[in-house]
């Protein structure tokens, strides 16, 4: 299952991520497109709930598994669309998006949540441009982030640095 596409972020991205986000106790979150469910499992040590989404049923068995694993009780999972999910929910402090399906309609329920904080994670710059392009027209826009990482590898009896895939954060959420 390591090889789940698109996952997991990476440490140093969501360590920046999770900064943004700016979760407090008590907070609703979501994870919409949870992938392996790394994010969620980091919310859940202080959110009050999380509801986490993905629309591929491998990926939700992953993160329950490693919810159970890390003993998060507070993570309810949804195999399906996120948009779904944000309908059923009355309420969201805070949300983690890693999956750009419906992002614009996503974005869109989010701030008539009146969602405090938003972090859109992408490698694409199709779901950046859309991302910042739903957000300034919610009003919702604040800024968007390249964070470039690389890790240390020995060669030669040396060391250099290999770069993992560069990721786009864009951060919103209501005043």
């Amino acid at each position: 299952m390591k090889d789940l596409p698109g996952g997991p972020t990476k440490d140093e991205i969501m360590a920046v991520s999770l900064q943004k986000l700016q979760l407090r106790p008590g907070d609703i979150f979501t994870d919409l497109g949870c992938g392996t469910g790394k994010i969620a499992i980091a919310a859940s040590i202080t959110a009050a709930e999380v509801h986490a989404s993905d629309l591929r049923e491998d990926a939700i068995i992953y993160a329950k598994m490693e919810a159970r694993k890390a003993g998060a009780m507070n993570i309810s999972f949804f195999h399906g669309d996120s948009v779904d999910l944000l309908q059923s929910i009355d309420k969201v402090d805070v949300s983690f998006v890693g999956g750009s399906k419906h992002l614009g309609e996503v974005l869109t329920l989010l701030a008539g949540k009146g969602t405090r904080n938003i972090v859109v994670n992408a490698v694409l710059t199709d779901t950046l441009n859309e991302a910042i392009s739903v957000m300034r027209e919610l009003g919702i826009f604040r800024e968007a982030l390249l964070v470039q990482v690389s890790r240390s590898h020995e060669v030669a009896g040396s060391i250099m640095f290999r770069p993992i895939d560069p990721v786009f954060i864009v951060v919103g959420g209501a005043a």
